[in-house]
């Protein structure tokens, strides 16, 4: 419970209209405690961190001013919600965030009507709260609809595509504005520093408050925009403007603009926003903030802290002592820069997704063959469809989820023109703490329906860099699909060896039952075949499948169990069973994989125990399918 003698103010709010109550010259002293708290809380159990201490003052304002949850507020991404959770009934709870049944690390609408709308990828806020606001003007609801969108998911397509519907629906045919106020927090930061064209522009701005009174009063006197003088005073603003502020993008696209103000300066934040709430139609404030404000050392390191496991305030981030396993991001990232110095035409590409997919050493040594397409999926796939048709050898580094924003890209522009592709898939399969919109569960059954891909799983780290070489040097569209976290810890060999492709590899020789795992579930599949003294194939390719393997087993076998951290449905076990029936082969198959529904949050763990494809799991599975084993094992154990 929250320490009332620490935390007078923030003691006495459980939910905002709590907050309400305060006077507005106390929630300086409310923003402080807030900031404390949040602190306190992540330093515990860890968690988002730096975004969240950004956006303080912004959540404190947002929550006083507007009647939440009867007005809508919509963030975008989530990192930065943590402190409107804290205000928002989840106070007392939210050191249980990313925990097995604890709170939710992103806005989650089963977990509370103050979350308006889920999310987790970026982009989503500003398309989302149009959604909101035309719905409730079309019922004739007055409530006010407010998306925080950071200047990092600004950069994706999908937000523009947002703005430019909004600001142009109030057009000359004479449809109706939608009462929509879009916060632009800018702050330079996504997870790691943002890029792109749009980002010089926005450092480039400068408030003017004098044209923003002119404006507004200009549109008291002239009324009606559609009248020809009030059309040509607004092409004047424009012109006029340009002297004053290089970028007159948002306008153009019909909002009104009005910024760039201290994010950070309660009094001017909640002036600028007591006036947008009360106007008419499409509204854009511009914040300027600080990544991890208030804490000098997530300031000081905003990539390091945008994410942390538990810490001491008073000392900060202190890495553990010993040597490191090496992660399977790790792998790919020597993998990268190895392969990098053996083939010139390998060229590197990550939607703004640097540090996670292990590309910071990549992009320091071979700078100019390392390209940074801010959160722009659908762009980095075709754009590497363009790099190959011109003989590159481009590698795009993706975590599972976010490749989804590329699919059609991947089919159209890659597949289909069978171009020489390589997709290093991070976060594949069952990733944990993050949740449901994080999970890359559906990667293997999106990939295996696609002519001309090759889908690699491998089962351990050697193997990973192996599979990578095999696809850079295939001629075609390739992917390699791995999970987070590390690896049973086989010793990487430093050679750029390939893999024969569709080829599996079987790990043991046993009887009756054939175990064909795929990927990351292997070890775990080998120490059951090892117990119940089955047979254990590592298939390693789930699209070409290893036909003549699969078909000698299925005659040397009474079944098959196939196992993969990827849902059943359309998975690689489904390629096994398609395989048999086309072959006229009838053979029981059980397949253990991911459930037909979005897991929650938990450790990576406990969701693949939870999923029994733990070992434990996967012992009792085989074994209320074939009960006669555990007989034959008693019996074996006792000779």
């Amino acid at each position: 419970m929250i320490d009332p003698q620490r935390y007078p103010r923030l003691s006495r709010i459980q939910v905002p209209a709590d907050l309400r109550q305060f006077p507005e010259e106390e929630l300086r002293a409310v923003a402080d405690e807030l900031r404390a708290y949040l602190i306190e809380q992540v330093a515990m159990v860890g968690g988002h961190f730096g975004a969240g201490l950004g956006v303080i003052e912004l959540t404190v304002a947002l929550h006083w001013l507007f009647d939440t949850p009867v007005d809508r507020l919509v963030w975008d991404v989530g990192h930065q919600c943590y402190p409107h959770k804290i205000l928002t009934g989840r106070r007392d709870s939210i050191h249980t965030v990313k925990q097995k049944d604890g709170v939710a690390p992103f806005p989650k609408r089963e977990e509370s009507e103050y979350d308006t709308f889920g999310v987790g990828h970026s982009s989503t806020s500003i398309s989302a709260a149009l959604g909101m606001a035309v719905a409730l003007q079309r019922a004739g609801d007055e409530r006010k609809v407010v998306a925080v969108i950071g200047d990092g998911a600004m950069t994706a397509g999908m937000a523009f595509e947002a703005l430019m519907h909004a600001g142009g629906m109030g057009d000359a045919n004479g449809g109706s504005e939608p009462n929509l106020l879009v916060i632009l927090n800018d702050n330079q930061m996504s997870i790691s520093e943002n890029v792109g064209g749009l980002t010089k522009m926005l450092g480039r701005l400068t408030g003017s408050r004098t044209l923003n009174a002119i404006r507004e009063g200009g549109k008291k006197l002239l009324g009606d925009k559609h009248k020809p003088a009030a059309k040509f005073v607004k092409r004047w603003e424009e012109h006029w403007k340009g002297m004053f502020v290089p970028s007159t993008l948002f306008e153009e696209m019909g909002f009104h603009y009005t910024g760039p103000i201290d994010g950070h300066d309660l009094p001017a934040l909640l002036a600028a926003m007591k006036t947008l709430k009360g106007l008419k139609g499409p509204q854009l404030l511009h914040i300027l903030t600080t990544k991890g404000k208030g804490y000098e050392l997530a300031e000081g390191d905003q990539i390091g802290y945008h994410a942390v496991g538990p810490f001491d305030p008073s000392k900060g981030l202190v890495a553990k002592p010993g040597a490191k396993k090496p992660t399977y991001t790790d792998v790919f990232g020597d993998w990268l820069c190895d392969m990098a110095a053996a083939d010139p035409k390998l060229l590197a590409i990550t939607p703004a997704m640097r540090e996670g997919s292990g590309l910071v050493r990549f992009s320091k040594e071979f700078p100019e063959r390392y390209f940074d397409v801010a959160i722009a999926e659908q762009h980095a796939v075709t754009l590497a469809a363009g790099m190959a048709c011109e003989g590159a050898k481009p590698v795009v580094a993706i975590y599972s989820t976010f490749l989804q924003r590329g699919y059609d890209q991947l089919v159209h522009d890659v597949a289909i023109q069978n171009l020489d592709v390589l997709f290093a898939i991070d976060r594949g399969g069952v990733v944990g703490p993050d949740g449901a919109t994080h999970a890359g569960n559906l990667d293997l059954s999106y990939l295996r329906c696609v002519p001309n891909m090759v889908v690699m799983a491998p089962a351990d780290e050697n193997e990973c860099r192996q599979m990578l070489s095999t696809g850079h040097r295939h001629a075609g569209p390739a992917a390699v699909r791995y999970p987070r976290g590390t690896g049973p810890g086989v010793a990487i060999q430093p050679a750029l060896d390939t893999l024969p492709i569709g080829k599996g590899d079987v790990r043991r020789r046993g009887s009756r039952i054939a175990l064909l795992a795929f990927g990351a579930i292997v070890p775990a599949a080998s120490a059951v075949g090892e117990e119940l003294g089955l047979t254990v194939a590592n298939m390693r390719f789930v699209k070409p499948l290893d036909r003549e393997l699969v078909l000698e087993l299925a005659k040397t076998h009474e079944g098959f169990v196939t196992l993969e951290d990827n849902v059943v449905a359309g998975g690689a076990g489904a390629g096994v069973a398609e395989l048999l029936a086309a072959e006229g082969i009838v053979l029981p198959i059980l397949h253990l994989g991911l459930p037909d529904e979005f897991q929650h949050h938990a450790s990576r763990e406990q969701l693949l125990a939870e999923a029994g494809l733990d070992v434990a799991g996967i012992r009792a599975a085989v074994l209320a399918r074939w009960p006669q084993l555990a007989t034959a094992q008693a019996r074996s154990a006792a000779v």
